[in-house]
């Protein structure tokens, strides 16, 4: 994050603001477009760089993959958030996540549900070689994932 002198946990923070804020404003259950789109604008209004759609490129096994993995947004070029909108999330859904940020070699991503009743119970913090954060704000259902 060079020049902006935000921390990981600043930028997660905002993140988890700004979905906790959209979640009360729209109420659960939309589209993940609709969020991913409303989020997007918010984030970028606090002044944050955010990419939707970003494409992951990577290579396995001398097998080049482009584009076949997109992140639904990129903050900072630093957080990954991946946005789901569902009754409850799959086991699946924090794997994904720490698969996304181990290709990318990225520290932290968040899980957001907007198809929880209550947010706090849709938010998780996903680490990727990152020791657990001390910010009590950013407590919300970490996940036990680590790399």
């Amino acid at each position: 994050m060079p020049g902006t002198g935000r921390t990981l946990d600043d930028i997660t923070g905002m993140i988890v603001d700004a979905s906790y804020k959209l979640h009360a404003g729209l109420g659960p259950r939309l589209l993940e477009s609709v969020y991913e789109a409303v989020l997007a604008r918010d984030l970028e209004r606090r002044g944050l760089a955010v990419e939707r759609q970003k494409p992951i490129s990577f290579v396995y096994d001398g097998l080049h993959f482009n584009e076949g993995l997109r992140l639904d947004l990129l903050v900072e070029s630093q957080v990954i958030v991946e946005i789901k909108s569902v009754e409850r999330l799959a086991p699946v859904h924090p794997k994904q996540l720490l698969t996304y940020l181990r290709l990318m070699n990225l520290p932290v991503g968040l899980l957001v549900n907007f198809g929880a009743p209550m947010l706090k119970e849709g938010v998780k913090r996903i680490v990727n070689r990152l020791p657990s954060s001390a910010s009590p704000r950013l407590r919300v259902n970490q996940s036990g994932i680590a790399g």
